[in-house]
């Protein structure tokens, strides 16, 4: 599971409300569930680029079966909550250092996650979704699944 955000143009009203302080622009934000055997996306929600990845996993009401396995990255920290069976990096500890069997796992977490990031990108090739969206923002979410079918 993963998050991208594509840019659009400036709101007349209810600027703040799509303002992505990580972006410095407006945006629309994109969560996507990859399978990584098909690399085909099998969910996609949208929302303002306002909200935090996993408070977007919080209100789209995603839910994984039990013995599914997910990849996420370090935005998606208390999934454990939601689903037990998911992998998020670990963080360094206060004060100290990675253990090596920490920097092996996370090292092994992202070689299995650039496939997740590789589907972005190919999304992105779509300039729809790497330059700015001009079009009604009610219909990104039906262009963003039209052009997901077609990967």
């Amino acid at each position: 599971m993963d998050v991208t955000e594509s840019p659009i143009e400036r709101p007349k009203y209810g600027q703040k409300r799509f303002f992505s302080g990580k972006q410095k622009r407006h945006t629309l934000k994109s969560q996507f569930v990859i399978d990584l055997e098909t690399l085909q996306i099998i969910c996609v929600v949208n929302d303002s680029g306002r909200r935090h990845d996993f408070r977007l996993f919080i209100h789209s009401k995603v839910r994984f079966h039990p013995d599914t396995e997910s990849l996420e990255d370090s935005g998606y920290q208390g999934i454990a909550k939601f689903h037990s069976n998911s992998h998020i990096p670990r963080k360094k500890p206060r004060k100290s250092k990675l253990t090596k069997e920490d920097k092996q796992f996370n090292r092994n977490l992202a070689r299995r996650r650039v496939a997740v990031e590789h589907v972005n990108r190919r999304l992105k090739v779509f300039r729809i979704f790497s330059q700015r969206y001009r079009n009604r923002r009610k219909r990104n979410a039906k262009a963003l699944s039209l052009n997901c079918g077609h990967l």
